[in-house]
């Protein structure tokens, strides 16, 4: 694997592009960015999935904004969706349902480590606190870990 190298911060939970000395892109031969594209961008809704509350075609243009979904989508020229739909999670509550369902669509976002790689990902989630998600997520020797906060209450 070739990509574009990433950054992540787990405290702001966002990623950057990596430069070098020069100014230039780094290049990431590991399985780090493509780890962190699919788990950091929003996979489309399926027609079934219940909407986070707040976000309905009721209260926003009847578009495909609600339902989400990666500009990568339709560059795939088999069609497979990029990213992970644990957006929906934003606003669940604080179950066991909740955790395993985060890491059901975690393993879903990152089944292409198994097809690509033969490594299948190794995916941790626990509550660390009240309505924290942690989680982390091992494929070969790469390893991301971070916490996500969801606004849901008991």
């Amino acid at each position: 694997m070739f990509d574009a190298a990433l950054i992540f911060d787990p405290v702001t939970r966002r990623c950057d592009c990596a430069l070098g000395d020069d100014g230039d892109l780094l290049i990431d031969e590991t399985s780090v960015t493509p780890m962190l594209m699919s788990i950091g961008l929003d996979r489309r809704a399926e027609p079934d999935d219940d909407l986070p509350e707040g976000v309905s075609s009721f209260l926003s243009p009847v578009s495909f904004t609600e339902r989400r979904g990666s500009p990568c989508d339709a560059l795939d020229p088999d069609g497979d969706l990029a990213g992970s739909r644990c957006w929906l999670l934003d606003r669940a509550k604080e179950t066991e349902t909740t955790r395993q369902l985060y890491a059901f669509w975690l393993a879903e976002s990152l089944a292409w480590a198994d097809r690509e790689l033969g490594a299948p990902a190794e995916i941790t989630v626990w509550w660390q606190r009240p309505q924290t998600l942690a989680w982390r997520v091992r494929i070969d020797a790469e390893e991301i870990e971070a916490t996500r906060s969801l606004g849901g209450s008991a």
